[in-house]
C-alpha cells in the first residue's frame, strides 16, 4: 500500500483524521511535527525563534519518512508543509495526497490556546496564499461540520480512486468520488456513445461503433433532442446497468447527463470533453440540464459522472472561435485562483489566437482549473452552502448575453466578467482599474471586451429568470482582486443602474 499524505491548514484535522484512518486500515500513523520535535526542540518554539529553520527541518524529515514509506504509512503534515519548496510534488510522488479543508473561522474556533500556533495571528492572509497550494493534491476533503468519521470515511473513498487513478484529480463526494484524467491521447471508454456530428467528422475512428449523433450548438439542449435520444437508447436495448458515454462539449456534455439521469431513472455517465469550457467546467461536477425559451438549463438535474476522461489531443481540431472562447472559463479561474494561475493562462494566448501545437503551460493550467471546480464540488456538490456558487462568476450576465444574442458560453461568460469586475467596483469591494486589467486579457486573446452593445432591457430582463435570483434580487459573484471573488446579493434594478441600461419593468 503506498504512502497517504494529509496537507491542509491548520486545525484541519489532519491528526485526528490521520490516526484514524491509520487505525482503521492497520497501518503505521506519522505525525511530522512530532517528527521534527524528535530533534528537542518543540514545534511551536521552533517556528516562533526562526520559522526558516523549522522550513529546512520539515523538508528534511519529509524525506527522512518518505525514505521510509514502504509499509504505506499515513502521514500527517503541518499546515505549511505542502507550500514550502518541493514537498508536494515529492509527497504527490511518493503517494496519495489528500488536503483536508477548514473555514478559517472554523480553524480558528478548533484552535484554542493560541500559543501553541504561532502564526494563527496570520491566519486569514496564511490561508488565502496557501488555498491553491492545497487544491494540487489528489484530492480536497471538507471538513466543516463534518464527522470525523465521515472525513475518514471520505479519505479512504478518495485513496481507493487513486489506488486504480494515480495521476487524477478527484471529486471528493465518499462512495461517488471519481477521477478527473488528463491525457495527451483520446480513447474513449466502453459505452453507448452520443456525440456531435463535427466531433464524430474529427474523430469518428476512435469513437466505437454505431456513436448516436446529434447536431452541433445550443439549439440541440432541448426536449425534443431529449426525447429523441432516450428513444433511440432504449431501442437499442438499453437497461439500468448500461453506461452512455458523453463526446464532446458542454452541450453533449449537459444533455448526454440529463439523459443518463433520468433514462430509467438514473444510469452511469462518462464525461470525455473535448472543448476547454468542457474539460474545465461543464463536465465536472454533474450538472445536466436542457433550455427552455426563457433560459439556459432551467430543466435539469445534478447527476455525477463515474469519469471524466480529458484529452488534450481534442483541442488541436477545435475552430479558431471555439478554441478563444474557451478562455472565457480560463479566466474566470484566474480570477478565482490566483495570479500563478492568470499568468499561465496568459502564456497561452498565443495559441489561442493563432493555434498549431498546444503551449506547454496549457496541460498545467486546465489541471489546476480542473482542481479548482473539483475542489468547490466536493464541498458544496448541490450548491446548497454558498460555496459552489463562486464558479458562476461571470454567468449572471454571462448566461443572459448568450441567451439572447447567440454569442458562444465563453465569449459571453468573458463579457460577464468584465460587467462583474465593473460592478464590483461600483459596490466599492474592487479597484475600477480591475475592470481594465480583464479587458486587456480578453483582448489578448481575442475576445469580445466590451459589454457595453450588450447590455439592452432585454438582457437585464433575462437575470430575472436567472436560477440564483430569490425575489428581485441575484446572488453575484463579486471581485475583490485576483483570487478573491465572493457571493453578495444584488438586485436586478440595480445591476441595470451600475451597468448603464434601464431594465424594463
Amino acid at each position: 500500500m503506498a504512502a497517504l499524505f494529509l496537507i491542509g491548514f491548520m486545525a484541519a484535522g489532519k491528526t485526528s483524521v490521520g490516526r484514524a484512518v491509520a487505525q482503521a486500515t492497520s497501518r503505521r500513523f506519522v505525525d511530522l511535527d512530532d517528527v521534527i520535535a524528535a530533534a528537542g526542540e518543540p514545534v511551536a518554539e521552533l517556528v516562533a525563534r526562526d520559522e526558516p529553520e523549522f522550513r529546512r527541518r520539515e523538508a528534511q524529515a519529509l524525506d527522512d519518512v518518505i525514505a521510509a514509506a514502504g509499509d504505506g504509512p499515513v502521514i500527517a503534515t503541518g499546515g505549511g508543509a505542502a507550500a514550502f519548496g518541493t514537498n508536494l510534488d515529492r509527497m504527490r510522488a511518493a503517494g496519495c495526497v489528500v488536503a483536508l479543508n477548514v473555514d478559517v473561522g472554523e480553524a480558528l474556533a478548533r484552535a484554542g490556546d493560541a500559543s501553541s500556533r504561532p502564526l494563527l495571528a496570520r491566519a486569514g492572509e496564511l490561508a488565502a496564499r496557501r488555498a491553491p497550494v492545497y487544491r494540487r493534491a489528489h484530492a480536497v476533503v471538507d471538513t466543516n461540520g463534518r464527522s470525523i468519521e465521515d472525513v475518514v470515511a471520505n479519505v479512504r473513498a478518495v485513496e481507493r480512486v487513486w489506488a486504480t487513478h494515480g495521476d487524477a484529480t478527484i471529486v471528493a463526494l465518499g462512495e461517488r468520488s471519481y477521477p478527473v484524467t488528463i491525457a495527451d491521447a483520446l480513447v474513449v471508454p466502453p459505452g453507448t456513445v452520443i456525440t456531435d456530428r463535427n466531433v464524430a467528422a474529427a474523430w469518428g475512428t476512435k469513437l466505437g461503433p454505431d456513436p448516436i449523433v446529434i447536431e452541433p450548438g445550443e439549439a440541440s439542449k432541448s426536449f425534443a433532442t431529449y426525447e429523441r435520444l432516450c428513444g433511440a437508447l432504449v431501442a437499442r436495448g438499453l437497461d439500468r446497468n448500461s453506461t452512455i458515454v458523453a463526446v464532446g462539449g458542454g452541450v453533449v456534455g449537459d444533455l448526454a447527463g440529463f439523459v443518463a439521469a433520468t433514462l430509467f431513472r438514473g444510469i452511469a455517465v462518462i464525461q470525455v470533453p473535448t472543448t476547454i469550457v468542457a474539460m474545465t467546467d461543464a463536465a465536472i461536477g454533474g450538472k445536466t440540464a436542457i433550455d427552455l425559451a426563457a433560459g439556459k438549463n432551467l430543466v435539469g438535474a445534478f447527476w455525477q459522472p463515474r469519469l471524466v476522461a480529458c484529452a488534450l489531443e481534442t483541442l488541436s481540431t477545435l475552430p479558431k472561435r471555439e478554441r478563444r472562447a474557451g478562455f472565457g472559463e480560463l479566466w474566470k479561474y484566474a480570477l478565482l485562483d490566483g495570479r500563478e494561475l492568470w499568468s499561465a493562462i496568459d502564456a497561452c494566448t498565443k495559441w489561442a489566437n493563432a493555434g498549431g501545437a498546444l503551449p506547454p503551460e496549457l496541460r498545467d493550467v486546465i489541471a489546476r482549473a480542473v482542481a479548482y471546480k473539483a475542489a468547490i464540488v466536493g464541498r458544496d456538490e448541490l450548491e446548497r452552502t454558498g460555496q459552489r456558487a463562486l464558479l458562476n462568476l461571470g454567468h449572471t450576465i454571462g448566461h443572459a448575453i448568450e441567451a439572447h444574442t447567440g454569442l458562444h458560453h465563453g465569449e459571453a461568460v468573458g463579457l460577464g466578467l468584465v460587467a462583474s469586475c465593473r460592478v464590483s467596483a461600483a459596490l466599492g469591494m474592487a479597484p475600477t482599474t480591475l475592470e481594465d486589467e480583464v479587458v486587456e486579457a480578453l483582448r489578448r486573446t481575442g475576445l469580445p471586451a466590451d459589454p457595453n452593445p450588450y447590455l439592452s432591457d432585454a438582457v437585464l430582463d433575462r437575470v430575472r429568470v436567472d436560477k440564483k435570483r430569490v425575489g428581485d434580487k441575484v446572488r453575484f459573484i463579486a471581485v475583490r482582486e485576483v483570487g478573491s471573488c465572493e457571493p453578495v446579493e444584488v438586485g436586478v434594478a440595480e445591476l441595470g443602474r451600475i451597468l448603464r441600461v434601464t431594465v424594463a419593468p
